[in-house]
């Protein structure tokens, strides 16, 4: 969660985007991969074409699959939009959204905290899920850090 909430922050004002991937069969999250918006955009986010390429293909020979994929929402609250929803295209995935529009309030600090949610979208269908942070799901890669800057 940490880690999704710190690059959400710091591709603010922009979308931030990526997954987690996990174990198939598993649902359970392991890795971090923190992607590039190629939208570089306040109010959408697209992954590369070729990142994502590379991304399942990756998944693939490691016998993982997404068990969560993450964007914020730099405005409005962390809630699926209409886009969402209709580009949400795995049924067993975890849709995470982070509100980071704190962030535009000039009296707000580092400290406030991140609107954090999740969801099951399947067939435009929106089921919020309860977010419970386990601390045996340490990320084996911590990448919050290796996030390209968005110039």
């Amino acid at each position: 969660m940490d880690e999704i909430v710190a690059h959400s922050r710091r591709d603010h004002p922009d979308e931030a985007c990526g997954v987690v991937a996990g174990p198939e069969g598993s649902d359970r999250p392991e890795r971090f991969i923190p992607m590039l918006n190629a939208a570089r955009s306040p109010t959408f986010y697209e992954f590369d074409s070729g990142d994502l390429l590379r991304l399942y293909r990756d998944m693939d020979s490691r016998d993982e699959v997404p068990v969560v994929i993450y964007h914020s929402h730099t405005a409005t609250e962390a809630y699926p939009s209409r886009t969402d929803i209709s580009y949400a295209s795995e049924p067993d995935a975890h849709y995470v959204l982070v509100s980071t529009r704190s962030q535009n309030d000039e009296a707000s600090g580092p400290g406030n905290e991140a609107e954090f949610r999740s969801y099951r979208i399947v067939d435009g269908v929106v089921t919020e899920e309860q977010v419970e942070v386990v601390e045996t799901y340490m990320f084996a890669h911590t990448g919050a850090d290796d996030v390209p800057d968005n110039a």
